[in-house]
Order: C-alpha cells, then sequence, then structure tokens
C-alpha cells in the first residue's frame, strides 16, 4: 500500500515515513504542496495525508486540483486547523476524513487503514497472491501454502515491495529507501541480512523459491 504524505515539517513528516513504513506501507513525501498535487497526479496512491498550511500552494488548493483533475484518491487532512469552519470547508472540498495535531499516531494509522479500506481503487487490492503465497496488507499477514508465515514488520514491509513489484528486479538502494527510509550505504548489509532473514521463513521449507537473487543488481520475487 503506498501514502503520500504532504508535510513542511521535517520532524513531522520523518515521524509518518517511519511509523507508516514500520506498519508496511510505501510512503512518499512531499513537502510543498505544488510538489504533492504533482506527485498525487502523477502516481496512485492508497490515501493522501495532506496539510493545510504548505509552502507554494495550501492543503486547500492542493485537494481542489486533485479533485477537479477527477482523482478520486482518498485525502485525510492532518493539521493544526481545527475550528468547524475548516473541518466543514475540507470535507465541502473532497477531503475524506480530518484529524487535527497534535495526534495519536495510532489513530492515525487506524484511519488511514479504514480509508485504504474503502476506498474504490484499491478494494480489489487488499490481498496480492505469488504463486502459493498470498499477502493481505489490511490484517499484516502473509501465508504460503495454507501456511502463515510469522514476519517481523521491516520482513513485511520488504515482502510486500518485492511481491507488489513482482517481476522486477530492485536493486538494494532502492529497497533500503522504501522499506528502511536511508540512503544506502554500499558497505551496509542491512538488506542482504532481511533478504536471508526472510527467506528462511518464506523459501527454505518449500521446494519452490520465489526470491532471486540477480547477481550485482539486487533482487526479484517471481
Amino acid at each position: 500500500m503506498k501514502v503520500l504524505v504532504v508535510e513542511d515539517e521535517a520532524k513531522t513528516a520523518a515521524y509518518l515515513r517511519t511509523g507508516l513504513s514500520e506498519n508496511g506501507f510505501v510512503v512518499d513525501v512531499a513537502e510543498q504542496g505544488e510538489d504533492g498535487l504533482h506527485f498525487a497526479l502523477s502516481h496512485e496512491y492508497d490515501v493522501v495525508v495532506l496539510d493545510i498550511m504548505l509552502p507554494k500552494r495550501d492543503g486547500w488548493s492542493v485537494l481542489a486540483g486533485l479533485r477537479g483533475a477527477g482523482r478520486q484518491t482518498p485525502v485525510l487532512f492532518l493539521t493544526a486547523r481545527d475550528a468547524v469552519p475548516d473541518r466543514v470547508k475540507g470535507f465541502e472540498l473532497g477531503c475524506d476524513d480530518y484529524l487535527v495535531k497534535p495526534f495519536a499516531f495510532a489513530e492515525l494509522l487506524a484511519r488511514i487503514r479504514s480509508l485504504v479500506r474503502r476506498g474504490p481503487a484499491r478494494q480489489e487490492h487488499r490481498t496480492v497472491r505469488v504463486q502459493d503465497l498470498e499477502i493481505d496488507f489490511f490484517r499484516h499477514q502473509a501465508v504460503r501454502a495454507g501456511q502463515p508465515i510469522n514476519l517481523t514488520p521491516k520482513e513485511f514491509a520488504l515482502l510486500s515491495l518485492l511481491a507488489t513489484r513482482r517481476g522486477e528486479v530492485l536493486s538494494r538502494t532502492v529497497i533500503a529507501e522504501q522499506v528502511w527510509d536511508m540512503n544506502f550505504d554500499p558497505e551496509s548489509n542491512v538488506v542482504d541480512v532481511h533478504v536471508k532473514r526472510l527467506r528462511t521463513k518464506l523459501d527454505d521449507p518449500f521446494e519452490r523459491k520465489l526470491i532471486r537473487t540477480v547477481r550485482g543488481v539486487g533482487y526479484v520475487v517471481d
């Protein structure tokens, strides 16, 4: 599942990226309203988490531009503006939910998952199947050949990334950026270590192997 966070406060954006990534989401961040609208129109997202007070273009304008372009991506306003007229304006412009800062991350996560479940464009993608593997994003579960696979949050995020981009060879740099939100250090073996752990659970007990190494490039799920 992919989330766009449009937030200009660096600490809040980093907090959201880390928390959502740890819960299996792929997260893009835009710091300006203009960039946020460009991202939202250029890519498919399950949810947009949108601040109102943004540089270049405010959240009202971003939402209006998104809806004006015919995009029905669920939008959750996450903002310090708590007045009733602001909430009303948000819903009149077409937002799907409205949460006031400061907020509890558990509540934000629950609201995002609820929006994804209701999202018209993504309802059919609540699960992904690869051969005899099934990944349920909402339950945060992976089952292979009827056998539950016990994964850590990072292992689940890694598997989700590889499975949703099935057939695409992903470099260690891409994996590190998407799963760990980090600039890849060529000397680090964090990706290889987690792939090895994932293989132990996902592939070793089964005759058919799903994760393949492309030497010198990265990893792919076939």
